[in-house]
């Protein structure tokens, strides 16, 4: 990795910390008290012993609140942290509500968890596939004839799973924040998506190359529902949230509308009267995303989910090994190693392998990560004003620099 790449990531925690840009109107100055890190004990860390006995190191306790300290600020609203595992607790949240009241964040609101939704799909393509169901090798077609055309025959489930499958991405209207902000309420069918999708040329051969997209997972939701006779989002509250116990975890089938308690998000775009700043986007249609990235969740109920997960008890035998594996070949932009699997990619930082998730819906950031053998979780939702930005959110970032230390 180049030095000056080091050194922004290094600088992560300072900036996570530091005033944001002079110039974002509709951020308006939080009550005393509201941007603070909230949760018992100093500066919000919540330490607890670990499976062995350990407590939360101060050194990542320290960073992590430092990250968060003095929400509101430009680029995030609000944000909720859960660091977990063998090595120590840390819980904690900061920002506002809304701008609007100032009221403190929700640090038991739900959120829009974006992409971290693939990683529920391929959990419960996996589950069929231990059942025998599904089978990873066969192709797309064979289980969708009407819908995968010829051209892309040679598809198989697993390359849906783990982006090497060469399908583009469906065409959708719009090219800036606010073109698609126009068009939040629209809907869409997952057929629509594929038929669109499928109607192009092939990016690559399937299995040569790695494209990170949401169409593969569009793709193997309505595998699920072809081969179960069931909606997807009920084979995945049946498979997944009720045996965890995710209560307040749901798929919203498209509804633009979050359902219980919410801390509002908020983007940085043009406004109606020409200036720039920021607009609630709490309220927007999910239906484009679906299977790759509609997933409502919560802080503490992604936590139980990634300690399920890696502990073998949500896919359980050989298959929990596909989201372990990352396929050897190369990524179709950047000609980096491939970086994903089934449902989750990989990072080495601090010296480790991590392994994970994050997601991105208007307003909102998330992610979900975890050492393999889940000596260190990370859970975060940061209420970002640049959720889709083509740069990581700089609080996103700082907190996954201080929970795990710098890449390799």
């Amino acid at each position: 990795m180049r030095k000056s790449t080091r050194t922004l990531l290094a600088a992560a925690l300072v900036l996570g910390t530091a005033a944001g840009p002079a110039v974002v109107p509709a951020v308006a100055a939080a009550p005393p008290g509201a941007g603070a890190v909230s949760g018992p004990g100093p500066a919000g860390a919540v330490s607890a012993p670990g499976p062995a006995g350990a407590v939360s190191a101060p050194g990542p306790a320290e960073a992590v609140s430092a990250v968060v300290a003095g929400l509101p600020r430009a680029d995030a609203t609000a944000a909720l942290v859960r660091v977990g595992g063998a090595e120590g607790v840390w819980r904690g949240g900061a920002g506002v509500h809304d701008l609007e009241s100032g009221a403190p964040a929700d640090r038991s609101a739900r959120f829009r968890a974006g992409s971290v939704t693939k990683v529920f799909t391929a959990a419960t393509v996996l589950q069929l596939a231990a059942e025998g169901r599904i089978d990873l090798d066969r192709t797309a077609r064979s289980y969708l004839p009407e819908l995968i055309p010829g051209r892309y025959a040679r598809v198989t489930v697993r390359q849906l799973l783990n982006h090497t499958h060469g399908i583009p991405a469906a065409g959708l209207p719009g090219t800036t924040v606010e073109e698609w902000y126009a068009h939040r309420f629209d809907t869409y069918t997952p057929r629509e998506l594929v038929r669109s999708a499928v109607a192009k040329p092939r990016e690559f051969r399937p299995g040569t190359r790695q494209h990170y997209l949401n169409i593969g997972y569009t793709v193997a939701g309505l595998i699920v529902e072809r081969v179960t006779g069931d909606d997807f989002e009920d084979q995945v509250e049946r498979r997944i949230l009720r045996p965890l116990g995710l209560r307040d975890t749901y798929l919203p089938r498209g509804a633009a509308e979050l359902v219980g308690p919410y801390n509002h998000g908020y983007q940085t775009m043009r406004l109606d009267d020409g200036t720039t700043g920021l607009r609630d986007v709490s309220v927007w249609g999910t239906s484009e995303a679906w299977a790759a990235g509609d997933l409502v969740s919560t802080t503490a109920d992604l936590e139980r989910f990634v300690e399920e997960l890696f502990a073998g008890r949500v896919v359980r035998g050989p298959l929990l090994a596909e989201m372990f594996t990352l396929p050897r070949v190369t990524d179709l932009t950047s000609g980096a190693p491939a970086a994903y699997s089934a449902g989750l990619s990989m990072k080495r930082l601090g010296g480790r392998e991590v392994w994970g998730k994050t997601g991105g819906r208007w307003g909102y950031n998330t992610a979900v990560a975890s050492t393999r053998d889940g000596s260190r979780t990370l859970v975060y939702s940061v209420n970002s004003t640049d959720a889709k930005g083509q740069d990581m959110n700089r609080t996103a970032l700082g907190l996954m620099v201080a929970a795990y230390g710098l890449p390799d």
